[in-house]
C-alpha cells in the first residue's frame, strides 16, 4: 500500500521499510550468482535505525572517518571497512580497534602508519587506493580522477610490487553508474594495474553500482565479478551508498508562504534545500515531487524554496494540477542517500524528524532534533 502521508509529521526524512528490504535482496543477488561482498558505506547511508536490517544482507560497513568507523562497529557489527584521504596520529590506535580492513591514500600514509598496523595484536588487512586516472562522471565535483586529484594513487608512483604488508587494491571512480561504465573502467585499471592484481587477495571496487535501479544489467556485472575472481584470484568487494537506499524514502515539507515574486509564484517551505537537501545544490539535481511536474507552464508553477537566509536556496520551478495553498503538504522523492547524511544546521533552521513507514503499513517516528543538537555543534 502506499504511505498515508496524512500520518507523517512535516518536515521529515521517512523511510520505506519495504522499498529498502526489496534493495537489500537485490544486492542479496548479486552477492550469492557472484561471490561478491558487498557493505554498506556509511557516507551514503546511516540511518542506524535500519541497520538491523541490513545486516540481514550486507556483510559489514565501510567509513571515511573515525566517527563512521566507530558507528558501523557499535550499531551494525560484522566487518567494519575504512578508507580516508589521511587518518590522524591522535585517532589511529582507536581507528584499528573498530576496522578490519584499511584502505590508505598515499605511499606517504602507508610508510606512517604501516608499523603500527603491522604490529597490532589483530589482524588488519591493508589495502592501497590507485587513482586509474580515467571516470566517465560528468560532475567535477565528484570526479575522483580530475587532473591534480589528491584522490588515489597513479601508476607512475607504484612500480611493479605492492609494498610488504598490502593485500589489497581499491578505486572508486563510479557515480550513479552501470555496469557496462564499470566494465570501461575495469579494462582501464587491468591495463595500468593488471601486474599488481596478481599479488593482491581483494580488490575493492569502491561504490556508484547503482545496481538497484530500473533497468540495471545484473546479469552483466555477475559476469564482470566473476571473471576478476576468477583471473586474478582476489575477493571482490563493492561499497555502494546511493544504491542501498535508491527511491526507498521522501522528505515531507509544508508550504508556509506564498507570494509573487515579479511574475514568479514563490513558495517557502518549512525545510531548506541548502542545509536539509544539499545534493541538489552540489550535483546539481532536480528531485521528483509527488504530484508534480518538471514541465512550467502558466498560473501553476511554483518556484520551491526553503527557510535560510541564502538567496539560491530554492530547488527549482514545479507546475502542479491544482493551485498551491498555504499548508499544503509538498513531498520530496528519493531523499534518502546522500540526503540525510549531509544535512546541517545552518542558520539554525529547525531539523527535519527522522521516521520509518514500517511494512505494516504505520508510520513509527524514530528522532527528533532541536535545539540541544544545534547548540552541541558550536562552542
Amino acid at each position: 500500500m502506499p504511505i498515508d502521508f496524512t500520518q507523517v509529521p512535516s518536515a521529515c526524512f521517512v523511510l520505506e521499510e519495504a522499498k529498502l528490504r526489496r534493495n537489500l535482496e537485490i544486492m542479496q543477488y548479486v552477492q550469492q550468482q557472484s561471490g561478491a561482498k558487498i557493505i554498506l558505506a556509511l557516507k551514503g547511508f546511516a540511518m542506524f535505525s535500519v541497520f538491523p536490517l541490513v545486516r540481514q544482507y550486507l556483510h559489514g560497513t565501510t567509513a571515511s572517518s573515525l566517527n563512521e568507523a566507530r558507528l558501523g562497529y557499535e550499531e551494525f557489527g560484522d566487518e567494519v571497512h575504512a578508507y580516508c584521504p589521511a587518518y590522524f596520529s591522535d585517532e589511529f590506535d582507536e581507528m584499528m580497534r573498530y576496522c578490519n580492513h584499511l584502505t590508505f591514500n598515499s605511499l606517504n600514509q602507508w610508510d606512517k602508519f604501516k608499523t603500527q598496523v603491522l604490529h597490532h595484536s589483530k589482524k588488519i588487512s591493508c589495502g592501497l587506493r590507485v587513482n586509474p586516472e580515467y571516470a566517465e562522471v560528468d560532475t567535477d565535483l565528484y570526479n575522483p580522477c580530475a587532473v591534480g586529484t589528491r584522490l588515489g594513487i597513479s601508476i607512475d608512483h607504484l612500480g611493479n610490487q605492492l609494498p610488504e604488508g598490502i593485500e589489497g587494491v581499491h578505486f572508486h571512480t563510479l557515480c550513479e553508474s552501470d555496469s557496462h561504465t564499470l566494465e570501461r573502467t575495469l579494462r582501464v585499471i587491468e591495463g595500468r594495474f593488471g601486474h599488481l592484481l596478481r599479488q593482491a587477495k581483494w580488490m575493492n571496487w569502491g561504490g556508484g553500482h547503482l545496481m538497484t535501479r530500473e533497468g540495471y544489467d545484473l546479469g552483466h556485472l555477475i559476469s564482470l565479478v566473476k571473471e576478476f575472481q576468477e583471473k586474478y584470484q582476489v575477493e571482490i568487494i563493492m561499497e555502494p551508498g546511493s544504491a542501498v537506499a535508491w527511491e526507498t524514502g521522501y522528505l515531507t515539507s509544508t508550504v508556509e508562504d506564498i507570494f509573487d515574486s515579479k511574475g514568479i509564484n514563490a513558495v517557502v517551505l518549512d525545510i531548506s534545500i541548502s542545509t536539509h537537501m544539499p545534493d541538489c545544490i552540489e550535483m546539481p539535481y532536480k528531485p521528483k515531487v509527488l504530484g508534480a511536474t518538471d514541465t512550467v507552464s502558466g498560473q501553476l508553477a511554483y518556484r520551491l524554496g526553503g527557510l535560510s537566509c541564502l538567496a539560491g536556496d530554492y530547488v527549482g520551478d514545479y507546475s502542479f494540477e491544482q493551485p498551491l495553498e498555504i499548508g499544503d503538504k509538498i513531498v520530496f522523492n528519493d531523499m534518502m542517500h546522500y540526503t540525510m547524511v549531509k544535512t546541517t544546521f545552518f542558520n539554525g533552521v529547525r531539523h527535519p524528524s527522522i521516521g520509518i513507514w514500517r511494512e505494516d503499513d504505520h508510520f513509527e517516528l524514530v528522532t527528533q532534533l532541536g535545539y540541544q543538537a544545534f547548540k552541541d555543534k558550536l562552542s
